[in-house]
């Protein structure tokens, strides 16, 4: 999706503990919570924003129970 987008630049974490805050299980690697989360953090220009979430809810609306999301922050500045 990422490359689709043109978004080149990215980080991406893989086993990342977490539980959404609506109505996610617990991503733990635990016997009792065996799955994991990972994470994806990219910084875009604001044209690319919008495409980019459209893209995220198209995905998570195929697969709700996996719980996509995707959060925007303003970034003042970058060197």
């Amino acid at each position: 999706m990422l490359d689709k987008l043109g978004v080149r630049g990215f980080t991406w974490w893989d086993n990342v503990q977490g539980r959404g805050s609506v109505d996610g299980e617990p991503r733990r690697g635990t016997h009792t919570w065996p799955e994991m989360n990972s994470a994806v953090l990219t910084i875009v220009p604001e044209e690319q924003v919008q495409p980019l979430l459209k893209a995220i809810k198209k995905i998570d609306d195929v697969n709700h129970e996996i719980g996509i999301r995707a959060f925007v922050w303003n970034i003042e500045t970058t060197y």
